[in-house]
C-alpha cells in the first residue's frame, strides 16, 4: 500500500490471521473427533478357533441366541444356566465410553460383555452384558455381533433390567407390585411369550431395543423380556422374576431350576436392599 508520500507499507489484516487460527482449531477439533470415534469403536475378541472360522468366511452356527442385559439378567443366567459345566467362553466385546471406567464394585471381567457356547449343542449361544453400552455404540454393537451369526432359523431371547420408575401406567403402582415382567417381540416371533405384552406408551430402550429393532428389520424371531424392579443392584427376588423364561430355554439347554444358596450368594452382594422409587 502506497502512502501520500510514496512510501510503501505492508498490508496487515487481522481477519486473515483470525481465519488461519479458526482453520487450525477446526483441524484440531476434527482430529480429536476422529480419535474419539476410534476410541469408542466396539471391538469383538473371539477365541482362536472362532476367529479362524470367521476369517474363512464362515458364520457362527446359531439356532438360539440368549442375550442378558443388566446385572440381574446376567446373574440369572449365571445361576440357572451357566452354573453347569456345559459352556465354553468363546469371546467378548469391549466398548470404551464415559461410564466404562466408572463402574464401581465390578472387576474388568465382570463389567465385560462375554459370549458363551454350549458344548453339547454348539448352536446355542449366550451373551452377558453387565457393562454400559453408550447410545452411539448400540448400532455398531448390534451390527458387528449379528454379522458373525448365521441368521437362518435364528431365535433371539433378550432379558433386560430396568427401573420400575420408568414404567408408565394410569393405575397406582404400589411397591409390592415390583418386580414384574413384560414382553415385546418381533413380527417373526411365532411362539407364545411367558408374560403379558408391554403396554403403551412404555418402550424398550438401550441395547435391548437396538437388538429388537435389528431383528425386526431382518425378520428374525426375537422376544424381549423386560423386568421392572424397584431395587438397585443384584437382587435374588428380581432374578427370580425371569424364572418363567426357563420353560422356554429348557427346550434346548440343561438348566438348574433350583440353584444352591451359595450360588445365589455369589452374585447377590447387597444385603441392605434399597428402593430407588424415591431416590
Amino acid at each position: 500500500m502506497a502512502t501520500f508520500f510514496g512510501e510503501v507499507l505492508s498490508v496487515y489484516s487481522r481477519a486473515v490471521e483470525e481465519d488461519d487460527d479458526e482453520l487450525d482449531e477446526n483441524e484440531e477439533d476434527e482430529q480429536i473427533r476422529r480419535e474419539l470415534e476410534e476410541k469408542r469403536e466396539v471391538h469383538l475378541h473371539w477365541s482362536p478357533e472362532v476367529s479362524e472360522s470367521l476369517k474363512s468366511g464362515n458364520k457362527l452356527q446359531c439356532s438360539d441366541f440368549i442375550l442378558a442385559v443388566g446385572q440381574n439378567a446376567s446373574s440369572f443366567l449365571s445361576v440357572h444356566i451357566l452354573s453347569t459345566p456345559n459352556w465354553d467362553t468363546i469371546g467378548r466385546a469391549s466398548a470404551w465410553n464415559e461410564r466404562s471406567r466408572a463402574v464401581t464394585g465390578q472387576s474388568c471381567e465382570e463389567s465385560a460383555c462375554v459370549f458363551y457356547r454350549h458344548k453339547d449343542n454348539p448352536t446355542v449361544l449366550i451373551c452377558q452384558v453387565s457393562c454400559y453400552v453408550a447410545e452411539d455404540q448400540l448400532f455398531q454393537w448390534t451390527e458387528k455381533v449379528f454379522d458373525c451369526l448365521q441368521l437362518r432359523e435364528l431365535n433371539v431371547t433378550v432379558l433386560s433390567d430396568t427401573s420400575v420408575a420408568d414404567y408408565k401406567t394410569a393405575d397406582y403402582l404400589g411397591g409390592s407390585s415390583a418386580p414384574f415382567l413384560r414382553s415385546l417381540h418381533t413380527s417373526a416371533f411365532g411362539d407364545q411369550p411367558v408374560c403379558q405384552s408391554l403396554e403403551q406408551p412404555n418402550i424398550v430402550t438401550g441395547l435391548a431395543a437396538a437388538v429388537l429393532n435389528h431383528c425386526q428389520v431382518h425378520r428374525i424371531a426375537a422376544v424381549v423380556y423386560q423386568c421392572y424392579s424397584d431395587v438397585i443392584g443384584p437382587d435374588s427376588v428380581t432374578m427370580e422374576t425371569y424364572k418363567p423364561v426357563l420353560t422356554k430355554l429348557g427346550r434346548s439347554i440343561q438348566l438348574d431350576p433350583s440353584p444352591s444358596t451359595d450360588a445365589l450368594r455369589k452374585f447377590v452382594r447387597t444385603t441392605d436392599l434399597q428402593s430407588n422409587l424415591y431416590i
